[in-house]
Formats: structure tokens, sequence, C-alpha cells
């Protein structure tokens, strides 16, 4: 159910990518209520650019990519990463990343993984500030891993990932949730395309069409503050994006090679390693 619920949103974000017009839910109040018209291409393009929520978190990335066959999880998961930066703006970046790890770690049902990126999570979320909501989540994680419960650890990851944005928006640090999303779409992205370079098929590599989404995040980095926009680690990201955008943007009706694939995975691992390795954000 919770994984059906999911794809739902990833097909909206998959209909904006491609030029495909996607008929929004049904309304559930009445039998005899009517269906809603399908909204144009167009209409979704503009919905996403006015929607600062509508970049898909990791979770659901995953789970459009709908790989036939199963998906080599482990082989995805990374070293631990730092937890005593000391730049916001790469604690933000590296915290949304971290949650993608936990997506990957849930996927895998690898319980220990999902505590000890859990527990790593919380340690970046208290740099940031955030409030005794999420730092009780850490809890919560750990007893769903314990319990094997991986639906419901989908839904917290989720759910921690939100309270880390509704805590940064009341200190009014804006910048700092566009930057836990992209940290999170930009790992999310490299999970995905490495995974369809290991099993590649044509239907899978066709979710790597993202150009909208990829402006949209463009113009939400671009709308920051100075302070933030000219950190030298955010610039790195936003230039890189650029270059991301040419590489999604493969035509509706022709999708990437396998090459094509390797080279979008060569340009967003290169902007992880820079976001988890850069040196006080300089």
């Amino acid at each position: 159910m919770f994984r059906r619920r999911r794809l739902g949103f990833c097909a909206v974000i998959f209909a904006v990518a491609t030029g495909i017009a996607a008929a929004p839910p049904r309304p559930t109040a009445t039998p005899t209520a009517p269906e809603p018209p399908r909204l144009s291409a167009e209409e979704l393009a503009h919905a996403i650019k006015t929607d600062a929520l509508t970049i898909p978190t990791p979770g659901e990335l995953f789970a459009a990519l709908e790989k036939p066959g199963k998906t080599n999880w482990p082989s995805q998961y990374r070293g631990p990463l730092p937890t005593t930066y000391r730049n916001r703006a790469q604690i933000a970046l590296n915290l949304g990343g971290l949650v993608a790890d936990g997506f990957i770690a849930v996927e895998a049902q690898d319980g220990q993984q999902v505590k000890n990126i859990g527990s790593d999570i919380i340690k970046l979320a208290k740099a940031l500030g955030v409030s005794e909501n999420v730092l009780s989540r850490g809890n919560s994680i750990s007893e769903f891993a314990e319990n094997d419960e991986w639906d419901t650890l989908h839904e917290e990851l989720e759910a921690t990932q939100n309270e880390v944005k509704a805590s940064m928006q009341t200190h009014q640090d804006q910048d700092l949730v566009i930057l836990v999303s992209l940290g999170g779409w930009i790992r999310g992205t490299q999970v995905v395309s490495a995974a369809i370079v290991e099993n590649y098929d044509e239907h899978s590599a066709r979710v790597l069409r993202q150009p909208a989404l990829v402006q949209f995040i463009h113009a939400k980095v671009n709308d920051m503050s100075p302070e933030v926009r000219d950190e030298p680690l955010v610039k790195t990201v936003n230039d890189q994006l650029s270059t991301i955008e040419n590489l999604v943007a493969f035509p509706a009706d022709k999708p990437p090679t396998i090459e094509d694939v390797r080279k979008l995975n060569a340009v967003v691992t290169k902007v992880i390693d820079e976001i988890q390795n850069k040196t006080d954000g300089k």
C-alpha cells in the first residue's frame, strides 16, 4: 500500500520530466463525483515550479526505478560520513545524502546499517539546531529496524526529513531546506544511475529524464540569499546542475544508452564527492 502511494507521486514527477500529462488522483468525497480534467504538460510544469516541496525524496526516486529483477542495494553503500562539518550549507547537503543512504539500507533490509545511518542523521540534524521532535526520531528508527518494519521505516525516514525541514523553516532557514532536498536528490540520482548501469534496460533508464525538475532545482538555488548561494560549495554544486540538466534532457522517445547513464553517474558522483569532502565548504 505504502509503496503504491509513493509510486503515484513519482508518476507525476516522471510525467513532468517527460512531457506526458498525468491525471490527478480521483476525488473520494462521493462515488458520483466527476473525475477532474487531466492536467496538460504545461500546467504540470507550472505546478512543479511553484511548489517548493516537489523535489522527490530518495525513497520516491528508488520507487520510480521499478527495475526488473532485484536491485543489488548493498552495492550502493558508501563509507560513513564525517559528522563534524562546521559549514551549515555542507551539513544540510550531507544530511540530505544521509537520508538517501537510509533509504538504501531499508531497501536492502539491513537493520544494523539503518541504525548506523539513523544515528548519523540525528547527529547532523542536531548540528543544524533542529527541534527535539527530530532528535526523538532516532529511537524510533532503531526500534523499527530491530523489528524489521521496513515499510514503516520508509515512512519514518520521510517523516524525519520533513521534521528537519519544518524545524529549519521555523528558524527561517529556507535555503537550508532546499539544500537538504538537493543533497538527497543528488545522492538518489547517483544510486539510481549506478543501479541502471549494473543492470541496464531501456525502461529503467527512461526514469532519468528529468530536465524540468533540474531546472526547478536550479531556479531554487539561484533564488537563495547571496550569503548561502555564494558559498563555494553551493556554487560548485549549482554550476554542475547545468551539466546534469544536459545529461537528463535526452529525447522522450529515445532512452539514454548505458554510456549516457555512465556519464550522468560520473558527474553526480563527482558532486557527491565535493559535498562530502570539500573542506569547510571552501
